[in-house]
């Protein structure tokens, strides 16, 4: 299986309209992947907390329009990382959507934990409430976003739901790069899932991101690895090391805490 993570920069100069189209054309250059990524809230930035209001969107607005099509024209299923959205009936939400090589939706997913400790994406969106999973023809996909990433029992919900590669679009700040390898090996080693992480390139609000995407194996291994800047990280990888891992090594057989008793 081969995956393309879209390490894309948000510049402030650049308008949405033009970066949907440059992204998506980025997108249809990935023909012949099985899986593309995409950041999280690529289209504002996501420490850009005053342009949410304005830039929000509904779940099938333009960005949906744009990367439907884009996922069609190249044969992919398409994570196009997360938008906010505005509910017509709540409030907004952080929104991940992911779509079919047909171009047609298959998930969508509103970000549970909610970063800015009672300021910014923690006041301005609502928290989604549902675990979300996709099945792919080659692997079982469990979606999370950004802060998502240091809750580890929103990924055990996902490898309950039969999650085996975990996709994880951010935009991770630059001063906290350290957690963010950290968090991701540790979610693979955990799960004994893949982990495919998707960050932001350049400066959001006048925030420096970490960059860095990553892909992580089953063992902890890290398989790619981006640098700072704007980059496409393409990898192959085979699912089948995931039953293979848990197999060779069942330690989430001998879970107790969290987990259902057997009924007698």
């Amino acid at each position: 299986m081969r995956a393309s993570l879209l390490q894309i920069a948000v510049d402030e100069g650049e308008s949405i309209d033009s970066r949907r189209e440059r992204v998506a054309s980025l997108v249809r250059e990935q023909a012949g992947a099985d899986l593309v990524v995409l950041p999280e809230l690529w289209t504002t930035g996501a420490f850009a907390f005053e342009s949410f209001g304005a830039e929000a969107e509904p779940l099938e607005g333009p960005t949906y329009d744009v990367m439907a099509k884009a996922a069609s024209d190249a044969g992919v299923w398409l994570h196009a990382g997360s938008i906010p959205e505005r509910d017509p009936e709540g409030p907004l939400y952080n929104t991940s959507l992911v779509f079919s090589p047909a171009g047609e939706l298959a998930a969508a997913y509103r970000k549970i934990h909610r970063f800015g400790f009672d300021k910014g994406e923690a006041v301005l969106m609502g928290a989604g409430a549902e675990l979300v999973t996709v099945r792919l023809p080659e692997t079982v996909v469990g979606l999370a976003t950004c802060y998502d990433l240091r809750f580890p029992e929103l990924f055990r919900g996902l490898v309950d739901a039969g999650a085996e590669t975990l996709v994880i679009p951010a935009g991770w700040p630059e001063r906290r790069r350290a957690h963010w390898t950290l968090l991701a090996r540790a979610r693979a080693v955990e799960n004994q899932a893949f982990v495919l992480a998707c960050g932001t390139a350049g400066t959001h609000a006048g925030v420096p991101q970490a960059g860095h995407s990553i892909v992580v194996d089953p063992w902890g291994e890290v398989l790619a690895e981006a640098g700072a800047g704007e980059e496409v990280l393409s990898v192959e990888f085979d699912p089948a090391k995931v039953g293979a891992t848990r197999g060779q090594f069942p330690v989430l057989r001998d879970r107790v805490l969290g987990v259902e008793p057997p009924r007698v």
